[in-house]
């Protein structure tokens, strides 16, 4: 299979670039990041390509950041994903599409609705949710309209070795590996009541190319694990794991507005075609974070 995926120097782009040359893919490569902003760009490199497949990762990510900058996610990430749509149904011959998505589309679940399934309401919180839930309905326009196969995937949190510490895991990692560097004793945190459904990054990408193969078009997929964590005890976990012993204490500066109490997912969609089920427990993820942030000279 030719697979294209826009967003591969990204975290989870690296991984699955591997992954899918491990499962004997071909992978594009094009000569630079594509600016899914640029509709003609786009439309270029995914004529030009011919590819089999095409995973849409490009884009923004960051929560936080997009209550600074709502109008640049929209464009970079709703818009972008119509360019690409737009570009792929011009392709001969057409290829399947998987658009990643995220489980903030969400938003303001109820306790009682959990765990999200496909058929919850999409009730996004932050910008960056809102952007998401607009790039799904390009999506399904895509399918209906222009008979497109675009399958949806809605990945809950996920990590691993590589992620961008402005993500709370490797933040929080980091921050800890500093303090016992440092010798400060104190650890300072954003909301730790929290509650999030973690899967490990090799688990995701393993979901991807399964949905681009087998996901019915039109559809969208969960992928999580099914359980969810309060971020308390993934700041014990780390702590034990790393042998620290720090005082937390809460900043307000790394509290976000709009921050959504509880998400857990319900994967059984993705399981039921797929026969996908998460591997990685989440402790040998959180120790591969660790792993990864850790200054060489202390090792």
């Amino acid at each position: 299979m030719r697979a294209l995926v826009t967003g591969g120097s990204g975290f989870v782009g690296s991984w699955l670039r591997a992954h899918l040359a491990e499962m004997g893919d071909e992978v594009l490569m094009l000569a630079d990041e594509l600016d899914v902003t640029d509709a003609a760009s786009v439309e270029r490199a995914l004529t030009g390509a011919c590819p089999d497949a095409v995973y849409h990762l490009a884009g923004l990510a960051h929560v936080g950041r997009s209550w600074e900058e709502p109008a640049v996610f929209f464009e970079t990430n709703a818009v972008g994903t119509l360019n690409l749509l737009d570009a792929a149904r011009r392709c001969r011959p057409v290829p399947r599409v998987l658009v990643v998505s995220s489980a903030e589309v969400y938003g303001a679940a109820q306790p009682q609705e959990l765990p999200l399934t496909e058929e919850t309401p999409m009730r996004p919180v932050s910008p960056y949710a809102a952007s998401k839930a607009a790039a799904e309905m390009v999506c399904l326009q895509a399918h209906l309209g222009w008979g497109l196969p675009v399958i949806r995937a809605r990945p809950f949190n996920h990590l691993g070795p590589g992620q961008s510490p402005t993500f709370a895991v490797p933040a929080l990692a980091g921050r800890i590996l500093a303090a016992l560097r440092t010798g400060s004793g104190v650890l300072r945190t954003g909301n730790l009541s929290a509650r999030r459904d973690f899967t490990d990054v090799r688990d995701v990408v393993r979901a991807y190319r399964l949905l681009l193969e087998r996901g019915e078009p039109g559809a969208a997929y969960n992928v999580c694990s099914g359980r969810d964590v309060s971020m308390e005890e993934v700041v014990s976990r780390l702590m034990a794991i790393s042998g620290a012993d720090l005082r937390v204490e809460p900043d307000p500066e790394l509290m976000r507005p709009g921050d959504v109490p509880a998400l857990r997912g319900d994967a059984s969609r993705l399981e039921a075609i797929a026969g996908w089920s998460p591997e990685v427990p989440l402790e040998e993820s959180l120790r591969a974070v660790l792993e990864s942030l850790a200054d060489p000279v202390q090792d």
